[in-house]
């Protein structure tokens, strides 16, 4: 019996000291977060291959820049403050108190709603100046640009509608603390790759 419990026994589920070390048998970091930093490295690489893509395609002779509208710059300003509402209603969770998270999170989620429709309307307006998709190559890569970030970032409305749900029906905040954490992460992730491909676009 003694040799089939030595056979059997499983080093990973023990809990002490191994080498010297002190072994948990559990990871601290949540499943969420493991997938949500894997998909933003994913992400990141589709990001970096259309950028990448986008400075080789500018170097042929058919290619035409698009001057950037205006209304980008406020666009810009939205998602910076969506991103600044999330990281208020992250700080919030930290601590015991629930005031003003509902305020932080509503906040977020708005200004992230209006980024894009200042992102549709700003579509719109190309489009009635004759700035279509198939005129040329730059106008192109602006629609496939913008157009993937903004499916990235109602994909993080969605978590974020979840979240709004469970906060009317009466969650506790600190009930909630993943999922706004998850989503500050997220929306500083998206405001980084669209300040990057803003400046791309706007310098070349």
């Amino acid at each position: 019996m003694s040799l089939f419990k030595e056979l059997t026994v499983k080093p990973w589920e023990r809990k002490g000291i191994i080498g010297g070390l002190k072994a948990e048998g559990t990871f601290d970091t949540s499943p969420e977060k493991v997938a949500l930093v894997f998909f933003v490295v994913v992400a990141s690489v589709i990001f970096s291959l259309f950028a990448v893509s986008y400075l080789i395609r500018m170097e042929l002779p058919d290619w035409a820049p698009l001057t950037e509208p205006t209304q980008l710059w406020f666009n810009t300003v939205l998602l910076v403050l969506s991103s600044v509402f999330f990281q208020w209603a992250r700080n919030i969770t930290k601590t015991d108190s629930n005031k003003n998270v509902m305020t932080a999170f509503v906040g977020a989620g708005l200004f992230a709603i209006m980024f894009i429709a200042g992102q549709y309307l700003t579509w719109e307006n190309l489009q009635a100046e004759g700035f279509y998709m198939t005129s040329n190559p730059a106008n192109a890569f602006y629609y496939l640009l913008t157009g993937v970030h903004a499916v990235h970032l109602l994909g993080g409305l969605w978590v974020w509608s979840i979240g709004l749900i469970r906060m009317i029906s009466g969650t506790e905040a600190k009930e909630l603390k993943l999922s706004i954490e998850l989503c500050a992460f997220y929306w500083h992730f998206l405001l980084i790759i669209w300040l990057i491909m803003f400046a791309l676009m706007a310098n070349t």
